[in-house]
């Protein structure tokens, strides 16, 4: 077979999943060896590039065809080029020169985000049968030749499978992970334990690589060609401002300087900024238009959707990670449709955030990094610096730093005293505020002229690293050893590593957990006495503890499904913003509490640090968890943390939204969402069925409703790549249309297979009604209902007339049982809607007054709160003829 036999622009042209179609047309069958082609790599190289003409438009750049080249040589590649410079292309290449080779290649990057956006464009392009992906979350065609995974998930495979291990070739990306005290050592170990797998490894702030690349060389006898002193494609200039943020702004954007990211290092700096340039007038008005136009159709539902929605029509957005998933995407799509002039987000920038940006502006060259305040490093400036600049659209990039306020205010009192020596004496010069970090234009110079860090590394030693290598098999005390000596770390932390494992070794075999064995050639093999699950690197690797955990509820409990949750709740990671808020108030009522009780201010500040946030059954569950770790051993690498998120919303009878504003989180709603999704799936796929009642079952419904309904993405591309991983192999050219029709949010009686739930979010909705009634609070009454004609005055009115007929009502959970709650769903298929009422329980036992409502459940399933047609609140026989079904 020749390449001209291929009719390569034919196939380019149409054939969806092209370069996956030719790669299996022209490559080598691992089903069966005696298929082979008389391409060579040259040949491979040439159709490569013949591809990325053909369907991108451009050619390769010379450093790409080099690290290509080095790559078919079978050389480690590292790729440590500029923003911009197109590795994406290069590791497409590795991919694709695999695939032709039947062998199985890797792509891993440090987010769960990134790995999905990647799967997502690797199917586009080499087809959902050659595809797989594994991030904890999903395993979709985990046996696929192409795999796209986080950094620990390869990891734990190369600790368990070493090099018997299926990975021929990794595209490492963001491999300056490598370096990350918590996190690094998922990107060291493989390098030290695959010695048969080839690497390209990626990034644009690498530094000086010598010493990772002779460990390389040394431990797999294999070459490494490194790419670099690459010219950036767009060129930066830098500028050290000392004026205010609205005037460099304003400046710029009139010079053509925009799109700009103003960078941050706090999600609340970020929006504030961008609330107050919202005022400015960043946008021009055929901007505007446009921006009010690709809006249109767009949902801003949530408590901060509706600010963000404010800014983006004045051209201003706003990027962090608290953010719904959603809003993020939006402002990313309209960045890149070049609609927004200014964008306030924080570093996360710098994470394979695709941004298209001109202008970046540091508002600040230090940052707080969790410990303490501190300079920016070399490699966080480099990171976020190098996304300014467009390629294909600029001629030059730019990256500002303002100066400190303090020295910008010190500059305007100057300029205004415009020379004049008695002005000039009667300034009073601001100083840095208290426990400032010093910085200034010598700092920001000194960034700019400095190379990366060279990447430090930090192993570390766990139970589940140790009992991965001795599920592998053979000498797993002597390849930790190995690992160790390797890791490049100096030699007291590898001893404290040894003495670590050793630990850990000794405590495995003192508890039986692992044997061993002298062979007869005087060498070691260790072995385990129980199995080892396959998804010790999963993101909830506490599943088991929770299943063996409900063993210790009663079914016949009151508060059994509330209970589920709770244990739930303590596996899954803590969601630090509604966390902070919940132990804040909780402190706050115990302070009034201990002040009418008279305690003196020291001793209350003391008994104060022992209160915290709710934590249900901790003294259920701690005591079965330290017991647990000591029957299972790799537990004891994690901690339990019981919390009160899920459970706090049921018990509050708490929509989404209602929440966010309860807790004051609007800028971390993102955050919530995601602790939400991740709740439903463990409870929805871990719970065993015979595990659930109805109750608990409707909880489940409910939370799949509220967390579709808020932002329908995290659902989505979870069932659309569970859905990918069906395809059959007629699938496997599928094209980007069909990805997308995947994802498309499902039609209203899709979603009403989850009616539980839906009831659930209704009465939750009316219950909240009835805790508001007990209160008297017609104000916050008005601002729920007053779009189905109950403002603040008709509530008033009607809480006067319920008020002289009554003393007070109850909330219990007798109010909110099932036999106070109505429902009428004969038109719910034909009209979408349903008839509700919610009796008041009064407390002479009149039950005469009820909320009647008819819920509109497309505008509910729209906005994620119940949205009413018609709505009254009143006595019973005033109140329309119910009709019994």
């Amino acid at each position: 077979m020749s390449i001209e036999d291929l009719n390569l622009k034919e196939n380019w042209s149409s054939t969806p999943a092209s370069l996956g179609y030719v790669a299996k047309k022209i490559g080598k069958d691992p089903e069966n060896s005696e298929r082979d082609t008389a391409l060579d790599d040259a040949d491979l190289f040439d159709i490569f590039s013949q591809w990325v003409h053909e369907t991108r438009g451009i050619n390769l750049w010379p450093h790409q065809e080099e690290a290509i080249l080095a790559i078919l040589s079978g050389d480690h590649t590292i790729v440590n080029t500029p923003t911009g410079s197109g590795k994406s292309l290069i590791a497409l290449g590795m991919h694709f020169m695999a695939l032709a080779h039947g062998k199985r290649s890797y792509y891993t990057a440090p987010i769960k985000a990134l790995v999905s956006e990647k799967f997502f464009e690797l199917v586009s392009v080499f087809g959902a049968k050659n595809v797989g992906m594994i991030t904890g979350d999903s395993q979709i065609n985990p046996h696929a030749l192409i795999i796209c995974c986080t950094a620990e998930i390869l990891a734990n495979q190369a600790l368990r499978e070493g090099e018997k291990a299926d990975v021929s070739c990794v595209a490492v990306d963001e491999f300056h992970f490598y370096a990350d005290p918590h996190r690094g050592w998922a990107w060291q170990v493989p390098l030290i334990t695959l010695p048969q797998t080839q690497f390209v490894l990626m990034s644009a702030t690498l530094g000086d690589m010598s010493g990772i690349c002779q460990s390389l060389e040394e431990s797999t006898d294999r070459s490494v060609s490194i790419i670099s002193s690459v010219q950036r494609p767009v060129p930066l200039s830098y500028e050290y401002v000392v004026d205010d943020l609205h005037s460099v702004i304003s400046k710029h954007i009139q010079k053509g300087d925009a799109p700009i990211y103003v960078v941050h290092f706090a999600q609340e700096a970020a929006v504030e900024t961008a609330q107050n340039l919202a005022n400015l007038g960043v946008a021009s008005s055929s901007q505007r238009e446009a921006i009010k136009k690709a809006l249109e159709g767009t949902r801003f539902t949530s408590y901060f959707g509706k600010t963000l929605k404010r800014m983006l029509l004045t051209g201003v957005g706003v990027h962090h990670a608290g953010m719904l998933p959603r809003y993020r995407r939006l402002v990313e799509n309209l960045a890149q449709e070049g609609l927004l002039p200014v964008i306030c987000g924080t570093d996360t920038l710098g994470v394979g955030i695709n941004v298209p940006i001109h202008t970046v502006i540091f508002t600040a060259l230090t940052k707080y990094d969790g410990f303490k305040q501190r300079r920016l490093r070399s490699r966080e400036f480099h990171q976020i610096a190098g996304r300014a600049g467009r390629s294909g659209f600029d001629s030059e990039g730019l990256v500002i730093a303002l100066a400190p306020e303090h020295e910008i205010e010190n500059a305007k009192a100057i300029a205004k005293a415009n020379g004049d020596p008695k002005k000039l004496k009667k300034i009073h010069r601001k100083k840095a505020p208290e426990g400032f970090v010093n910085w200034g234009e010598p700092t920001f110079l000194k960034l700019i002229e400095s190379e990366p860090e060279i990447l430090t590394p930090h192993m570390q030693i766990t139970h589940s690293m140790i009992l991965n290598e001795v599920a592998q098999g053979g000498d797993a005390w002597k390849r930790i050893r190995e690992l160790i000596k390797h890791s490049q770390v100096n030699e007291q932390q590898q001893e404290a590593l040894k003495q670590r494992a050793a630990e850990i070794f000794q405590t495995l075999m003192d508890t039986k957990i692992v044997e061993k064995w002298e062979l007869d050639d005087g060498s070691m093999d260790y072995s385990l006495t129980i199995d080892m699950p396959d998804d010790l690197a999963l993101d909830q690797p506490l599943s088991p503890f929770l299943i063996a955990a409900l063993e210790l509820l009663d079914p016949q409990s009151d508060t059994y499904a509330l209970d589920v949750i709770s244990v739930v709740e303590a596996t899954l990671e803590n969601p630090y913003p509604v966390l902070r808020v919940q132990q804040r108030r909780a402190r706050d009522k115990v302070m009034l509490a201990m002040k009418d009780e008279g305690i003196e201010y020291d001793e209350r500040m003391e008994r104060l640090q022992d209160v915290t946030y709710p934590k249900p059954l901790e003294d259920l569950l701690l005591p079965a968890f330290i017991q647990y770790r000591t029957d299972v051993p790799w537990a004891a690498d994690y901690e339990l943390n019981c919390k009160s998120v899920v459970r706090d919303m049921v018990e509050t009878a708490s929509s989404f939204t209602s929440y966010v504003t309860s807790l004051s989180i609007a800028r971390s709603e993102g955050t919530l969402l995601r602790y939400l999704s991740d709740a439903y799936r463990a409870l929805d796929r871990t719970v065993p069925d015979v595990k659930k009642n109805d109750q608990l079952r409707a909880i489940i419904d409910w939370l799949a409703v509220v967390v579709r309904t808020v932002d329908s993405s995290l659902v989505d591309e979870w069932e659309a790549a569970a859905g990918l991983a069906q395809l059959s192999e007629n699938d496997s050219d599928l094209d980007v249309q069909m990805l997308n029709a995947q994802a498309a949010p499902p039609a209203v009686d899709e979603i009403l297979a989850h009616k539980s739930g839906l009831i659930t979010l209704v009465r939750n909705a009316l219950f909240t009604r009835v805790q508001l009634i007990d209160l008297d609070e017609p104000e916050q009454l008005g601002q729920l209902d007053s779009a189905w004609g109950m403002p603040v005055h008709e509530w008033e009115d009607a809480l006067d007339d319920f008020y002289e007929d009554h003393e007070g009502l109850l909330t219990n959970n007798e109010a909110r049982s099932s036999k106070f709650f109505m429902l009428d769903d004969s038109q719910e298929k034909t009209h979408h809607r349903w008839r509700v009422r919610q009796i008041l329980c009064d407390l002479e036992g009149d039950y005469d007054w009820a909320i009647d409502g008819v819920v509109d459940l497309d505008a509910t399933l729209d906005d994620g709160e119940v949205s009413f047609e018609s709505y009254d609140v009143n006595v019973v026989e005033d109140l329309p003829v119910w009709q019994a079904r």
